[in-house]
Protein backbone atom coordinates (compact mmCIF):
# COMPACT_ATOMS: atom_id res chain seq x y z
CA UNK A 1 0.00 0.00 0.00
CA UNK A 2 1.48 3.23 -0.83
CA UNK A 3 0.73 6.21 1.65
CA UNK A 4 1.30 10.02 1.01
CA UNK A 5 1.49 12.67 3.03
CA UNK A 6 -0.16 16.23 2.22
CA UNK A 7 2.60 18.53 1.57
CA UNK A 8 4.31 21.25 4.41
CA UNK A 9 5.47 24.46 2.70
CA UNK A 10 5.81 22.67 -0.76
CA UNK A 11 7.56 20.01 1.04
CA UNK A 12 5.90 16.38 0.19
CA UNK A 13 6.86 13.07 1.09
CA UNK A 14 5.96 9.52 -0.30
CA UNK A 15 7.03 6.04 1.57
CA UNK A 16 5.66 2.42 1.32
CA UNK A 17 4.14 0.75 4.27
CA UNK A 18 3.04 -3.02 4.81
CA UNK A 19 -0.26 -3.24 7.03
CA UNK A 20 -0.53 -7.19 7.59
CA UNK A 21 -4.16 -8.76 7.56
CA UNK A 22 -5.62 -10.41 10.67
CA UNK A 23 -6.91 -12.87 8.49
CA UNK A 24 -6.03 -15.87 6.04
CA UNK A 25 -8.08 -18.16 4.89
CA UNK A 26 -6.88 -21.69 5.22
CA UNK A 27 -8.78 -23.98 3.06
CA UNK A 28 -11.43 -23.01 0.82
CA UNK A 29 -13.66 -26.04 0.69
CA UNK A 30 -14.31 -25.73 4.94
CA UNK A 31 -14.55 -21.91 5.06
CA UNK A 32 -12.72 -21.67 8.12
CA UNK A 33 -10.77 -18.71 9.04
CA UNK A 34 -7.44 -18.83 11.10
CA UNK A 35 -4.92 -16.12 12.65
CA UNK A 36 -1.46 -15.36 10.94
CA UNK A 37 0.77 -17.11 12.69
CA UNK A 38 2.56 -13.88 13.51
CA UNK A 39 -0.52 -12.41 15.82
CA UNK A 40 -1.62 -14.11 19.01
CA UNK A 41 -4.99 -16.13 19.00
CA UNK A 42 -7.66 -13.76 20.61
CA UNK A 43 -9.01 -14.29 23.92
CA UNK A 44 -12.93 -14.73 24.30
CA UNK A 45 -14.94 -15.27 27.41
CA UNK A 46 -18.19 -16.99 27.58
CA UNK A 47 -20.35 -15.44 30.14
CA UNK A 48 -23.60 -17.85 30.69
CA UNK A 49 -25.15 -18.91 33.71
CA UNK A 50 -26.22 -21.98 31.79
CA UNK A 51 -23.58 -24.89 31.48
CA UNK A 52 -25.33 -26.20 28.65
CA UNK A 53 -25.05 -22.70 26.87
CA UNK A 54 -21.08 -22.38 27.66
CA UNK A 55 -20.62 -25.97 26.48
CA UNK A 56 -22.24 -25.36 23.18
CA UNK A 57 -20.51 -22.02 22.63
CA UNK A 58 -17.25 -23.41 23.49
CA UNK A 59 -18.06 -26.04 20.81
CA UNK A 60 -18.86 -23.83 18.75
CA UNK A 61 -15.38 -22.01 19.09
CA UNK A 62 -13.79 -25.09 18.68
CA UNK A 63 -12.19 -24.93 14.93
CA UNK A 64 -11.75 -21.21 15.76
CA UNK A 65 -8.06 -20.25 17.21
CA UNK A 66 -8.63 -18.78 20.31
CA UNK A 67 -7.86 -18.47 24.20
CA UNK A 68 -11.66 -19.35 26.12
CA UNK A 69 -12.38 -18.36 29.77
CA UNK A 70 -16.20 -19.09 30.90
CA UNK A 71 -18.09 -16.97 34.26
CA UNK A 72 -21.37 -18.23 35.16
CA UNK A 73 -22.77 -14.82 36.38
CA UNK A 74 -22.41 -11.16 36.39
CA UNK A 75 -19.99 -10.76 38.98
CA UNK A 76 -17.69 -13.55 38.37
CA UNK A 77 -17.76 -11.68 34.29
CA UNK A 78 -16.10 -8.73 35.58
CA UNK A 79 -13.56 -10.23 37.53
CA UNK A 80 -12.89 -13.16 34.59
CA UNK A 81 -12.44 -10.19 32.38
CA UNK A 82 -10.20 -8.04 34.66
CA UNK A 83 -7.99 -11.10 35.33
CA UNK A 84 -8.14 -12.31 31.71
CA UNK A 85 -8.38 -9.19 29.56
CA UNK A 86 -9.87 -10.56 26.72
CA UNK A 87 -10.48 -8.88 23.38
CA UNK A 88 -14.54 -10.35 22.92
CA UNK A 89 -17.05 -11.25 25.65
CA UNK A 90 -19.81 -13.14 24.60
CA UNK A 91 -22.07 -12.12 27.15
CA UNK A 92 -25.68 -13.77 28.38
CA UNK A 93 -28.41 -10.91 29.44
CA UNK A 94 -30.16 -12.49 32.20
CA UNK A 95 -27.58 -14.26 34.28
CA UNK A 96 -27.51 -14.04 38.55
CA UNK A 97 -25.98 -11.36 40.59
CA UNK A 98 -25.43 -8.92 37.82
CA UNK A 99 -27.45 -8.99 34.08
CA UNK A 100 -25.63 -8.97 31.49
CA UNK A 101 -26.67 -4.92 30.45
CA UNK A 102 -25.46 -3.92 34.18
CA UNK A 103 -22.06 -5.75 33.35
CA UNK A 104 -21.96 -4.37 30.00
CA UNK A 105 -22.51 -0.54 31.40
CA UNK A 106 -19.44 -1.16 34.35
CA UNK A 107 -17.35 -2.29 31.44
CA UNK A 108 -18.04 0.53 29.19
CA UNK A 109 -17.13 2.90 32.28
CA UNK A 110 -13.87 1.62 33.22
CA UNK A 111 -10.69 2.92 31.57
CA UNK A 112 -9.28 -0.66 31.42
CA UNK A 113 -12.44 -2.44 29.69
CA UNK A 114 -13.97 0.62 28.29
CA UNK A 115 -13.36 -0.78 24.17
CA UNK A 116 -13.79 -4.62 25.05
CA UNK A 117 -15.92 -5.88 21.96
CA UNK A 118 -19.07 -7.10 23.63
CA UNK A 119 -21.14 -9.79 21.71
CA UNK A 120 -24.69 -9.95 23.90
CA UNK A 121 -26.01 -13.67 23.22
CA UNK A 122 -30.25 -13.32 24.70
CA UNK A 123 -33.20 -15.41 24.59
CA UNK A 124 -34.68 -11.70 24.63
CA UNK A 125 -35.76 -10.63 20.98
CA UNK A 126 -38.25 -7.68 21.36
CA UNK A 127 -36.79 -4.36 20.16
CA UNK A 128 -36.63 -2.62 23.11
CA UNK A 129 -34.28 -5.26 24.87
CA UNK A 130 -32.07 -4.35 22.07
CA UNK A 131 -32.16 -1.01 22.55
CA UNK A 132 -31.04 -1.34 25.67
CA UNK A 133 -28.31 -3.73 25.09
CA UNK A 134 -27.26 -0.58 22.61
CA UNK A 135 -27.75 1.77 25.85
CA UNK A 136 -25.46 -0.50 27.96
CA UNK A 137 -22.83 -0.30 25.45
CA UNK A 138 -23.40 -3.79 23.30
CA UNK A 139 -21.15 -4.02 19.94
CA UNK A 140 -23.45 -6.65 18.48
CA UNK A 141 -26.05 -9.19 19.59
CA UNK A 142 -26.94 -12.79 18.50
CA UNK A 143 -30.49 -13.87 19.74
CA UNK A 144 -30.57 -17.75 20.81
CA UNK A 145 -30.80 -20.67 19.96
CA UNK A 146 -27.29 -19.51 18.54
CA UNK A 147 -26.29 -20.26 15.03
CA UNK A 148 -22.96 -21.50 14.96
CA UNK A 149 -22.05 -19.78 11.42
CA UNK A 150 -23.62 -16.49 12.66
CA UNK A 151 -21.89 -16.87 15.69
CA UNK A 152 -18.59 -17.07 13.88
CA UNK A 153 -19.40 -14.45 11.44
CA UNK A 154 -20.10 -11.94 14.10
CA UNK A 155 -16.96 -13.11 15.78
CA UNK A 156 -15.06 -12.41 13.38
CA UNK A 157 -16.04 -9.71 11.31
CA UNK A 158 -15.97 -8.06 15.05
CA UNK A 159 -12.36 -9.12 15.55
CA UNK A 160 -11.34 -7.60 11.87
CA UNK A 161 -12.60 -4.15 12.52
CA UNK A 162 -10.82 -4.34 15.76
CA UNK A 163 -7.70 -5.02 13.99
CA UNK A 164 -8.15 -2.56 11.60
CA UNK A 165 -8.88 0.35 13.39
CA UNK A 166 -5.85 -0.69 15.59
CA UNK A 167 -3.78 -0.75 12.28
CA UNK A 168 -5.71 2.73 11.42
CA UNK A 169 -4.60 4.14 14.56
CA UNK A 170 -0.93 3.31 14.43
CA UNK A 171 -0.17 4.55 10.62
CA UNK A 172 -2.22 7.84 11.26
CA UNK A 173 -0.25 8.13 14.46
CA UNK A 174 3.13 7.03 12.60
CA UNK A 175 2.48 9.54 9.81
CA UNK A 176 1.53 12.98 12.55
CA UNK A 177 5.22 11.85 13.63
CA UNK A 178 6.76 11.71 10.27
CA UNK A 179 4.98 15.29 9.11
CA UNK A 180 5.76 16.72 12.16
CA UNK A 181 9.72 15.24 11.58
CA UNK A 182 9.57 16.48 8.54
CA UNK A 183 8.47 20.14 9.29
CA UNK A 184 11.23 23.01 8.89
CA UNK A 185 12.23 24.45 11.78
CA UNK A 186 11.00 27.47 12.28
CA UNK A 187 13.25 30.91 11.06
CA UNK A 188 15.23 32.69 13.54
CA UNK A 189 15.24 30.04 15.96
CA UNK A 190 18.19 29.18 17.78
CA UNK A 191 19.60 26.63 15.81
CA UNK A 192 20.22 29.22 13.02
Amino acid sequence: MKLVTPSWSSLGATFDAAIPRLWKPSGLVRGDWELEESLDPPKIVIADDNHQNVELLEAYLGDFECEIQTAHDGEETLLVVERFAPDLLLLDVMMPRLSGFEVCKKLRASEATKDLLILMVTALNEASDFERGVQAGADDFLTKPVNKIELLCRIRGLLRVRHLKTQLDRTLAYLAEFEAASRPSPRGSADS
